[in-house]
């Protein structure tokens, strides 16, 4: 089941940062389209692709579960 708070605070990180899914999706190599659906619950992200938005928002290694994974 999707963690749609956990999306939320996502797309809130991607917007704070000054990106938009566009230029995001192009920095991690899917489209803007793909990068919505994960966004949105409808597909999950692979572990590169967590590894690649974590780098690029400059998001603290702590802090990876209050975006990503429910433990």
């Amino acid at each position: 089941m999707a963690d749609y708070t956990k999306m939320w605070e996502l797309k809130r990180k991607i917007k704070e940062e000054g990106y938009t899914y566009e230029k995001l999706g192009a920095e991690i190599g899917m489209g803007s389209n793909t990068l919505s659906d994960k966004l949105n619950g409808k597909s999950t992200f692979t572990i590169d692709e967590v590894q690649k938005i974590v780098e690029i928002l400059d998001i603290n290694p702590r802090e990876i579960p209050k975006y990503f994974f429910s433990l």
